[in-house]
C-alpha cells in the first residue's frame, strides 16, 4: 500500500507519466458547481489530479463534458426482469458505475440462495455492485414468501464479498415497536447502511424510525412528506420508476439549502422504460427539463449519492477518488459518449465494450408449486358492500373504496371494478386470497403475473374467473412469468423461469415481448401505461392503504387482514 502511494504522488507531482490522461475536458466539479477546462490524470484506477500531465496513453475529449459515475442509491435488479450481466449491457453505456441492490425479490422467493444468486455476480460486471441484505423476508407476517430470514440467516452473509449494508427496513411498525427481530438485524449491521422504507410516516413514529438508524427513504411522494424526513437527517431518494413516479411531486422542495440531502433512486424500473427512455440519465435530463440547475442534478446521482451510501472514494471527481467517469456531450441532454469504470474505459456511444457473460452457481429454476386451482376457490357473493382497492395511477399507495358490487355468476357487472387474486405458489398451501379492485380499466379478460412484491405469489386481475384461471395455469405451467387471458383463453406469456421473475433472453427480446403485452391489455380496456408493473405492487403489504394477500385483504394502516365485505 505505501508503495502504491508513493507511485501516486509521483504521478501527482509530475515526475512519473501517467497510465492514461484525457485531455481537454470539462470536469464538472459537484463539490464547488464549477466546470472548468483541463487535463485528468489517472493511474492505476485512481484519479491522480487535473493540471499538465503527460500519460502513457492520451485520449483528446475535445471540450466534451467529464462528469462521475452515477450512483442507483436503490433498485431492484429483479424489475428489469433480466440477468444481471443483460442489465449491465443496457445501463453502464448510459454512464451507471455503482449500483445499490437489494435482492429482496429473489430472497422472497428463494431465500439465502436468492441473495447468493445476485452477489455471485460481484467482480464480474463493469460495474461497482453493492448488495444491500434484505431485512424483510417476508414483508410482514401477511406475507407468505418462499423463506424466512432472520438476523442469524444475514450474519452468515456479512462479511462476504459485495455486501454493503441492510435493505429496505419495510416493516417500520416493527421499528417502532422495537420488535427485538427487527432490531436484531439493524444491529448485526454494524453501523453500516440501513435503508428505509416508510411511507406517509410523520410525527412521533418518524422520530422512533429514525432513532433507529435507518438514513435513507424512497418512499416520499409529496413534499411535506419529504420536508419531514429531512428535518430530521434521513437522506430523501427521489425516486422514477415505472410504476412510482415521485420526481415532479418534489422537485419544488429541493434547494439551494437542502439540495445535499437527496438523491436519485430508480428502485423498480421495467425493460420497457429502460430501452425507451434510460435509467438514471433519463432522471437527469426529466429533472433538468423541469428546471432543476444541471449541476444539481448530476449531484443528485453522484456526490450525494455517495455520501449517503458511505461510499468516500465515489461520487467526485478528484485526487485519490476512484476513476468511475462518464463522459458526455452535453449536460442539459446528457447523451454519454464514453464510461470509464476504474479507469478503464468499458462503453462508448451507446455500446459495452467488453464481454460480461457469467454464470452464477445456483439454480433458480422451477420455483412455481401450486395446488390444482378450482373456480370455488375465486367465488364471491353478489349484491354485497365490499371494501375495494383503488388504484391510484404513478403511485404504489392504493385507497379504501367501499362499493355494491354487483356479480353475475363468474363475471363482475360493475364498470372498472375486477376481481383480484392471489395464489400462494411456494409451498403447495392452496391459499387463495380473493378481492376487488379499480382503477385498471379493464372491460374484459385477465391479466396476471407471477411477479407480486414482495412475496412473489401469483397474482391475477380478471373480469371473469375463466380468464383469470387461463392466465394463472399458464404461469404454473411455464414455471413463472406474465399473462394474459381473453375470453377463457390464455393468448400471451412472457416466461420468466429464473425464480418466477426474471428472464434467461436478452432485454430487447423481453422488451418487445412486454410491449406486445401492454398492446393487447389495451385492447382489453386496461387505462395504466405499465398495468403489469401495477398489478406487482398490489400484494405488497406494507404500503397503504390497501393490499391483496394469500391469506385475504390487508389493511396497511391498522396492520392486520380485515373482511372484504362491510356488513
Amino acid at each position: 500500500m505505501a508503495e502504491r502511494l508513493k507511485e501516486y504522488l509521483a504521478v501527482a507531482r509530475g515526475e512519473r507519466v501517467a497510465e492514461l490522461v484525457l485531455k481537454e475536458v470539462r470536469v464538472v466539479n459537484v463539490y464547488t458547481g464549477e466546470i472548468f477546462n483541463t487535463d485528468l490524470a489517472i493511474h492505476h484506477g485512481r484519479i491522480i489530479g487535473w493540471g499538465t500531465y503527460s500519460g502513457q496513453k492520451e485520449l483528446n475529449l475535445k471540450g466534451r463534458y467529464l462528469v462521475p459515475g452515477l450512483i442507483d442509491a436503490h433498485l431492484h435488479l429483479e424489475s428489469a426482469m433480466v440477468l444481471p450481466d443483460e442489465f449491465c449491457r443496457q445501463v453502464v453505456p448510459r454512464g451507471i458505475t455503482t449500483i445499490a441492490v437489494d435482492p429482496h425479490e429473489l430472497a422472497n422467493v428463494a431465500g439465502i440462495k436468492g441473495i447468493e444468486f445476485i452477489r455471485q455476480y460481484f467482480g464480474h460486471l463493469p460495474i461497482n455492485l453493492l448488495v444491500q441484505l434484505p431485512s424483510c423476508v417476508p414483508a410482514t407476517f401477511a406475507d407468505q414468501a418462499g423463506a424466512v430470514l432472520n438476523a442469524e440467516d444475514l450474519k452468515l452473509l456479512l462479511d462476504l464479498p459485495g455486501i454493503h449494508g441492510l435493505g429496505e427496513m419495510m416493516n417500520f411498525y416493527g421499528v417502532i415497536q422495537g420488535d427485538p427481530e427487527v432490531l436484531a438485524k439493524i444491529e448485526m449491521i454494524e453501523g453500516r447502511f440501513v435503508d428505509g422504507h416508510a411511507p406517509l410516516l410523520k410525527g412521533n413514529d418518524l422520530n422512533a424510525y429514525v432513532l433507529a438508524g435507518i438514513k435513507a427513504d424512497h418512499e416520499c411522494t409529496d413534499i411535506e412528506e419529504a420536508r419531514e424526513k429531512i428535518r430530521r437527517g434521513m437522506y430523501i431518494m427521489v425516486r422514477e420508476g415505472s410504476a412510482a413516479k415521485d420526481l415532479l411531486n418534489l422537485l419544488p422542495l429541493i434547494n439551494e439549502d437542502n439540495g445535499r440531502r437527496f438523491v436519485f433512486c430508480t428502485d423498480d424500473r421495467h425493460p420497457f422504460d429502460l430501452t425507451r427512455e434510460g435509467h438514471l440519465d433519463f432522471l437527469i435530463r426529466k429533472a433538468i427539463k423541469s428546471g432543476m440547475d444541471p449541476i444539481q442534478a448530476i449531484r443528485m446521482a453522484t456526490l450525494n449519492a455517495a455520501e449517503c451510501l458511505g461510499l468516500s472514494d465515489l461520487g467526485a471527481i478528484a485526487p485519490g477518488k476512484r476513476a468511475d467517469l462518464v463522459v458526455v456531450d452535453d449536460l442539459e441532454d446528457f447523451k454519454v459518449y464514453q464510461v470509464y469504470k476504474d479507469g478503464q474505459l468499458v462503453a462508448e456511444e451507446g455500446e459495452l465494450i467488453q464481454d460480461i457473460s457469467y454464470q452464477p452457481e445456483i439454480d433458480l429454476r422451477n420455483t412455481v408449486k401450486t395446488k390444482e386451482l378450482s373456480f370455488e376457490s375465486f367465488r364471491l357473493s353478489s349484491g354485497r358492500q365490499y371494501r375495494v382497492i383503488q388504484v391510484l395511477p404513478g403511485q404504489l399507495l392504493t385507497k379504501e373504496v367501499i362499493q355494491f358490487v354487483q356479480i353475475e355468476g363468474k363475471k363482475i357487472l360493475e364498470p372498472d371494478v375486477a376481481k383480484i387474486v392471489v395464489v400462494e405458489r411456494h409451498h403447495r398451501t392452496g391459499q387463495v386470497g380473493v378481492g376487488l379492485v379499480k382503477g385498471f380499466g379493464l372491460k374484459e379478460g385477465a391479466i396476471g403475473s407471477s411477479v407480486a412484491h414482495d412475496s412473489h405469489n401469483l397474482i391475477a386481475v380478471g373480469r371473469n374467473d375463466e380468464s383469470i384461471m387461463a392466465v394463472l395455469n399458464g404461469i404454473i405451467e411455464n414455471q413463472g412469468g406474465l399473462a394474459i387471458a381473453k375470453e377463457g383463453q390464455l393468448i400471451e406469456i412472457l416466461p420468466l423461469p429464473i425464480g418466477g421473475l426474471i428472464s434467461d433472453k436478452k432485454l430487447t427480446w423481453v422488451e418487445e415481448k412486454l410491449d406486445k403485452m401492454h398492446h393487447l391489455a389495451h385492447l382489453q380496456g386496461v387505462s395504466l401505461t405499465d398495468p403489469f408493473m401495477t398489478l406487482s405492487f398490489l400484494a405488497l403489504p406494507v404500503i397503504p392503504e390497501l393490499k391483496m394477500t394469500s391469506r385475504g385483504l390487508f389493511d396497511v394502516r391498522q396492520n392486520k387482514l380485515v373482511p372484504l365485505v362491510v356488513e
